[in-house]
């Protein structure tokens, strides 16, 4: 598989693309060249890309895929837990019993193929620099919707662990479920976007979760949202 890197700005919430505050390297991986240089020409019009070849710590990485398979798995749990990148996944398709896996691998932002502009392409690299998430609605519905139905099945089971959230860490990721950025978090509970950001990096570290989806993942599966 070929891989080409590219490097987007991390934007704070409300600013637009292509005010650039800084670049962040991105690494566009595909399956077959067409799709490979099709992202690339797409990327390479915005300012705050900066192509590379090979992603690593402090990269995006954009992985292309038209399906998920075990290999594509392995792909993405060895750029996110042993390169040290972020992950953006653009996906023809995408089963719901894949959905939890791709978001425990660390993958905060997807994007379906048949969306993937060069304005949403860039929007899902900036939100993956951020560590923020940035699923589609759709595949957000199907991940609550299954994650419910796992806790379900594990309610009242003895020694289920708990992840004793605070109740601001519950506030935060119910508006970040909902998919509101920083700055609206901060608007909606009165906060400043140091606060918010400050509650989401305590409780994925302490809990040892990849990012905002996991996160939103794993309160939803312990009943706390």
């Amino acid at each position: 598989m070929t891989s080409t890197t590219s490097t987007a700005a991390v934007h704070g919430p409300g600013k637009a693309v292509g005010v650039v505050d800084r670049r962040v390297p991105v690494a566009v991986s595909a399956p077959d060249p067409i799709s490979r240089e099709g992202a690339i020409s797409q990327l390479r019009r915005h300012p705050e890309i900066d192509l590379r070849e090979e992603s690593g710590p402090g990269t995006v990485a954009l992985l292309i895929e038209d399906a998920l398979d075990d290999a594509a798995l392995t792909r993405l749990r060895r750029i996110v837990r042993s390169e040290g990148a972020r992950a953006v996944l653009v996906i023809g398709a995408i089963r719901e019993s894949e959905l939890l896996d791709v978001v425990e691998c660390g993958v905060g932002a997807i994007v379906w193929r048949h969306e993937a502009t060069a304005h949403r392409l860039v929007q899902a690299v900036l939100a993956a620099s951020r560590g923020d998430g940035d699923l589609p609605a759709d595949l957000l519905g199907r991940l609550i919707s299954q994650v419910g139905t796992l806790h379900r099945g594990a309610a009242g089971r003895p020694g289920a662990p708990s992840l004793g959230l605070a109740p601001r860490e519950v506030d935060v990721l119910r508006l970040v479920a909902e998919g509101l950025d920083t700055g609206e978090i901060a608007g909606k509970l009165s906060y400043s976007e140091r606060t918010v950001k400050n509650v989401m990096h305590g409780l994925t570290t302490r809990l040892h979760l990849r990012n905002r989806a996991h996160a939103v993942a794993y309160a939803l599966r312990e009943g706390y949202i």
